[in-house]
């Protein structure tokens, strides 16, 4: 049987680190923290750090056995 892995498109490949936390239950603190440690990606957009969602997204698809 073939496996097919659906791809997700998000209408915002990036989002503030405030909005983020927001959205997920963290502190602002902590998504500053994930993102200096390296376990959350992110990328600088003009002077703003910003989380990089669309990776965040291809990372979880990666590492999910997406099998039904």
């Amino acid at each position: 049987m073939d496996e097919q892995k659906q791809i997700v498109m998000i209408p915002v490949p990036v989002m503030s680190k405030e909005r983020f936390a927001e959205m997920t239950g963290l502190s602002e603190g902590q998504v500053r923290g994930m993102i200096e440690k390296g376990h959350l990606p992110s990328m600088k957009c003009g002077k703003a750090r910003m989380v990089n969602i669309a990776r965040l997204s291809q990372e979880a698809i990666n590492l999910e056995d997406w099998t039904a």
